[in-house]
């Protein structure tokens, strides 16, 4: 059984995914197999964007420079796509093979747009407020609050592509985990897994 899990920007999902992993489920965290693409797709990001990517110590792809490059912009964003997404999705497809009949998560903020959606069994969408997710992002970033901001607002509408996949596939289950301070994650994460094991063969 596959998993998909994702989540609003700092909503915690990276969290849920290690709670996931102390009850058994492996977790395959999906962006940073696109940090492992860029560093496998060097060459072709400085073709296409410039050597101005790169960092000045180590000569490696800056994500922080390249994500300047394409911030903002939806055609420069489409074109690092199609360099990246191919690599990750492949690294994403060897990993789920590996993992045999095992139940398994993948971790990923565009779970849309990774080779394992139309494969996933159920989604776990990890929601938080909107002040806990400002409080969260400005001390992990420290972005100003204007980035910070757009970065939000690029993402409204973010569920919409999930609850329409569960419009298309019935068997596809998805569970709504909110992580706001105060909320107790653990036991609704419980939940999720006991409602999902108790509709699949869930192995972990």
């Amino acid at each position: 059984m596959l998993i998909g899990l994702t989540g609003l920007y700092c909503s915690g999902k990276n969290y849920i995914a290690s709670l996931l992993e102390e009850k058994g489920f492996p977790s395959l965290d999906v962006d940073k197999l696109g940090h492992e693409a860029i560093r496998r797709e060097r060459d072709a990001i400085i073709a296409r964007f410039g050597a101005d990517v790169l960092g000045k110590e180590d000569g490696e792809i800056d994500r922080r420079l390249l994500g300047e490059k394409v911030f903002g912009s939806p055609r420069e964003l489409a074109a690092l796509e199609t360099i990246v997404h191919p690599v990750a999705n492949a690294l994403t497809g060897e990993w789920i093979a590996a993992q045999g009949e095992q139940t398994c998560v993948v971790n990923a903020a565009l779970l849309h747009k990774s080779v394992a959606f139309d494969r996933l069994d159920a989604i776990v969408i990890v929601k938080a407020g909107l002040v806990t997710r400002l409080v969260r992002a400005r001390k992990r970033d420290r972005l100003p609050w204007i980035e910070l901001i757009k970065r939000f607002l690029r993402q409204s509408g973010f569920s919409s592509q999930y609850l329409k996949k569960k419009a298309d596939n019935r068997k596809v289950d998805i569970y709504i985990i909110n992580n706001t301070a105060g909320k107790n994650v653990r036991k609704q994460l419980d939940y999720a897994i006991r409602a999902f094991c108790k509709r699949q063969a869930c192995k972990g």
